[in-house]
């Protein structure tokens, strides 16, 4: 997104955007007093009147340092909306029926609005299509459903082949423009995934055949040790071939990182994320860029929205609506100021959630 000027300039253009029939006032985190409401809306708030009944449940597909805020954003999210409960639970360990296991004991003991990483893009709407026949409201966070059909209430997630090719601009420009590029991302298999290599080769082809990508390497994202190992084999074997390092996924970034710095590569490298690795390696000018997501923002809005669905006080005018929920490239230039401009996003998300995807009263 210059680049923190155009995402800046998109979230501020967000702010303004409104579907006048389906429009709810809203009252963001510090405002003093309610929005007032345009006497074309349908008249309703989607300020939550009370949120006691709602026991809410945030569900990652496993254990990865990426969900770590939806923890934090979900513990503050219940005292800031009163919710009556908020559980993250990440114990699924990267199987969706053990997923769908959990989901139905949480079901169980009582919660009834879920937020989930589905671990299968293919088969997680079987997964979401069963929790609304028992009455619950359902989110896709982070992730959508793979088949373009989305049987949750509303998907927020990372428009993840633009944010890759945020991500491969960003380092096709550090390389100066030309030379050979190497994708390292994660699981072959999975949608996302697919996504990004061809954000990445669109990116690419637009050089018209100045950059090269030498290779794309999957299903590195496991752990960080395996990332190590296939980028220290990567490094061996190709080093001098390697003019520039695009990461699209967390393990395979924070190894690129480390490696280009210890072994003197001169390789250009643009992660993913905001690990304070990575953010170190930028202001020393090691790490060229990141793209970073937003998962404080699918979290609160997440939250948000689930409750006002639960309790019936609004319902999404579009079932199913998908929301990207932001990427953002830092660099030098705005490695100290970036999450402001993430804020204004998740501020713009919510009241594009009021004015356009929400029907209240």
């Amino acid at each position: 997104m210059t680049r923190t000027r155009s995402a800046l300039s998109a979230a501020l253009t967000l702010v303004l955007l409104g579907t006048a029939s389906a429009a709810c006032t809203v009252k963001n985190s510090g405002d003093s007093s309610r929005a007032t409401a345009s006497s074309k809306t349908g008249g309703g708030t989607a300020d939550l009147a009370d949120g006691s009944r709602v026991r809410l449940a945030l569900v990652p597909g496993g254990a990865h340092p990426y969900f770590q805020p939806w923890k934090r954003a979900g513990a503050q999210s219940k005292e800031t909306l009163g919710l009556g409960d908020v559980s993250f639970n990440e114990t699924a360990e990267w199987d969706q029926q053990k997923q769908n296991d959990l989901l139905s004991t949480l079901a169980a003991r009582g919660y009834n609005a879920f937020g989930v990483f589905g671990v299968s893009p293919t088969d997680i709407n079987t997964t979401f299509a069963d929790l609304k026949s028992q009455g619950f409201a359902v989110a896709s966070l982070a992730s959508c459903p793979a088949d373009g059909r989305n049987e949750a209430d509303f998907c927020l997630s990372t428009d993840v082949g633009l944010a890759a090719y945020k991500a491969a601009k960003a380092t096709i420009e550090a390389m100066g423009g030309k030379g050979s590029l190497v994708h390292l991302t994660g699981n072959n298999v999975d949608a996302n995934t697919q996504l990004r290599i061809k954000g990445v080769k669109k990116a690419v082809a637009e050089t018209g055949g100045k950059v090269t990508l030498l290779q794309t390497i999957t299903d590195i994202d496991k752990d960080l040790q395996t990332a190590q190992k296939a980028v220290s084999d990567l490094l061996a074997a190709k080093g001098a071939q390697i003019q520039g390092i695009v990461a699209t996924a967390y393990n395979p970034a924070v190894a690129a990182a480390a490696a280009v710095r210890d072994s003197g590569s001169t390789a250009k490298v643009v992660a993913i994320d905001d690990d304070a690795k990575i953010l170190a390696s930028i202001k020393t000018g090691s790490v060229s860029a990141t793209v970073v997501q937003n998962p404080v923002g699918q979290a609160e809005i997440g939250a948000w929205a689930l409750a006002l669905l639960q309790t019936k006080q609004c319902r999404m005018k579009k079932p199913g609506q998908v929301v990207d929920s932001g990427s953002f490239v830092v660099t030098q230039q705005n490695v100290t100021s970036y999450d402001t401009t993430r804020r204004a996003r998740t501020a713009a998300l919510k009241k594009q959630f009021a004015d356009e995807f929400l029907t209240c009263g």
